[in-house]
């Protein structure tokens, strides 16, 4: 069983709220960021031990599908379904076609190798199901989507890729 994080916030809990009220894919959104896939189940055994565990190996890849917009990443969130979230604080800028993977764990953030690490060892996504949101700077959303691990995974493998 993953450890997971606690919305304690009373905004997180109303945004919540307000998450659970909508489809999860009842609208394409026009944003040029769009969440391309998601490592939901790190390969091995889960363990979010900082130093020995494999929360880095769960990640998010999030991409600029404009063919001319270079996107800030800067003031996006990301969300799962029961408000465990992590936003972009610092300026990550995406060409247009490139990609950021979110990691978990720590470690160095770096535009060459792609990666933003959330500096925080316990695992967000969850390994049977879970609904994934990627927020605006404005607050409005750029892209949501919900898995299942039998549904959605096919081969098992952990991975799910959302758009190509």
């Amino acid at each position: 069983m993953r450890i997971r994080l606690a919305a304690t916030t009373a905004a997180a809990a109303g945004t919540l709220i307000a998450l659970t009220a909508v489809p999860a894919q009842a609208t394409e959104y026009t944003s040029a960021l769009k969440i391309r896939g998601v490592q939901y189940d790190a390969p091995g055994s889960d363990s979010n031990n900082c130093s020995t565990g494999n929360t880095k190996d769960e990640y998010l890849t999030v991409k600029n599908y404009s063919s001319s917009r270079t996107v800030n990443l800067k003031g996006y969130v990301v969300e799962d379904a029961v408000g465990n979230f992590f936003e972009f604080t610092a300026n990550h800028y995406l060409q247009p076609g490139d990609y950021v993977k979110l990691r978990g764990g720590n470690g160095s953030d770096s535009d060459a190798k792609n990666v933003v690490y959330r500096d925080n060892c316990n695992f967000i996504w969850n390994n049977d199901k879970d609904t994934i949101y990627l927020y605006k700077p404005s607050g409005s959303r750029a892209d949501v989507h919900s898995y299942t691990k039998s549904g959605s995974d096919p081969d098992r493998n952990g991975y799910i890729k959302f758009h190509s």
